[in-house]
């Protein structure tokens, strides 16, 4: 059995990579920029963007450990890059050779036998290296918790978290929740043959898609309605609907909130009996203003006796916004979108900051990660309980379903299969001890 007590990191390498969709200038289609099939007509107008519709790109960061492992991560950042407080999205070439000229020198002989500690250090590192920022940290946090789930002999990023952060018991399944893209009908119908909890999320990015007075989602609802109850068979399956709508409410309420609530009203009415999230529904600018509106909207909602839930995603971006959201009452869920917190310690952080306020924490990101990001990222909402969890990367529904929901169900049953086999068969580690497997299977 190697002694990995001193593992450290040799070197680094990164490689350029593909994201899972786009990355699409949201102000520029929100100032009316048209589509052409996959392609947007007009002229980017956000810093950082070429062109309205961009490939989705990544970073894959590789620690060559000092026992020969390589430990791996993904630099990511969401389809909506550089608006709501965000950071402008990253070109992958310049962000891979920055990795490995200006980081990888700083980091070599770094221990990294512990996820917490390593994570808070080497984001600190990222931060005085100008051109790295809250993507380079996303990936290369998620190769120090592959190394310490190595270093640990289990290979359970979720059990690493488990017992750095100390959270009680095994790790447990979520629900998930998809996004049907632009092909909002074809991709229901796939998420409801797979029974996803969580439909349909639906991209209302578009103010033509609400309709005047809502009418355009309202018969959107009404479509998923009776879609479900034509296929869903039976009444074991009543998914809870959840719609991202990217303020889009708020601006066919020309920004009033009372406007905003009456809509949501309509399609709370159009969704029933279905539990309906609203992601989301007005933009008001800024954090402060986001929190405040959003506080309005949500008093106002509940005097008038609704059960629609809002969920806040723009300008939430960091531990320290959330905690703001959460502790105003602001919503009801927050959205943890990890490629916007960096580092996932962060994300960690903010969903117990979520669960100690009373508010439920959603493990968001992007349809543009890949799925080492993904699996990584559901190991988070595995190890803490989160309220729901994104089935990513990319629009087509059944590549993110398959990734996430397969990492999920792996760990889960090696958690508790090394939970319950502990100190019975010599081959199997300890959950918290240094070490690899042996290759007998002796009972002891």
């Amino acid at each position: 059995m190697n002694d990995l007590s001193a593992l450290t990191i040799a070197d680094v390498i990164a490689s350029p990579g593909l994201g899972g969709f786009f990355f699409d200038d949201q102000a520029a289609i929100k100032s009316g920029a048209l589509r052409d099939g996959n392609f947007y007509s007009g002229s980017a107008v956000t810093p950082g963007y070429r062109s309205v519709r961009e490939p989705a790109e990544s970073v894959c960061v590789m620690l060559l450990l000092s026992d020969g492992y390589v430990a791996r991560g993904d630099c990511a950042s969401v389809q909506y890059s550089g608006v709501g407080g965000r950071a402008p999205r990253f070109h992958a070439g310049e962000l891979a050779g920055l990795i490995e000229t200006a980081l990888a020198p700083l980091v070599r002989g770094l221990e990294v036998t512990t996820f917490r500690a390593s994570a808070a250090h080497v984001e600190r590192l990222i931060q005085e290296i100008p051109g790295l920022g809250g993507a380079a940290s996303y990936g290369v946090s998620q190769a120090l918790l592959d190394a310490a789930s190595h270093a640990a002999g289990h290979h359970l990023m979720g059990r690493v978290l488990k017992d750095e952060w100390q959270l009680p018991g095994l790790l447990a399944s979520v629900p998930l929740y998809a996004q049907s893209g632009d092909d909002r009908y074809d991709n229901v119908d796939k998420m409801i043959i797979k029974r996803v909890p969580v439909l349909p999320h639906g991209l209302i990015n578009r103010r033509e898609l609400v309709g005047q007075g809502g009418i355009v989602l309202i018969d959107y609802l009404h479509w998923i309605r009776e879609r479900l109850r034509k296929l869903a068979g039976g009444e074991h399956y009543v998914p809870i609907i959840h719609l991202d709508v990217y303020g889009t409410l708020g601006i066919e309420a020309s920004g009033s909130v009372a406007g905003t609530a009456d809509l949501l009203g309509r399609l709370e009415e159009a969704a029933g009996p279905h539990l309906l999230r609203v992601e989301h529904p007005i933009d008001a600018g800024s954090r402060d203003a986001q929190i405040e509106v959003l506080s309005r909207l949500r008093a106002l909602l509940e005097a008038r006796g609704s059960r629609v839930q809002i969920v806040a995603d723009e300008w939430a971006n960091t531990v320290e916004d959330i905690v703001a959201f959460a502790e105003a009452g602001a919503a009801h869920h927050v959205q943890v979108k990890t490629p916007d917190l960096g580092s996932i310690h962060h994300a960690v952080d903010a969903v117990l900051a979520c669960h100690d306020r009373g508010v439920g924490p959603f493990i968001g990101g992007t349809c543009s990660e890949t799925d080492l990001s993904a699996r990584a990222s559901t190991h988070v909402g595995i190890a803490t309980g989160a309220t729901q969890l994104l089935a990513k990367p990319g629009m087509g529904v059944d590549e993110g379903l398959a990734i996430v929901t397969n990492e999920m169900n792996r760990a889960v049953r090696l958690d508790r299969y090394l939970h319950d086999t502990a100190g019975k068969y010599s081959h199997v580690p300890s959950r918290g001890s240094l070490g690899g497997m042996a290759s007998t299977f002796t009972e002891n």
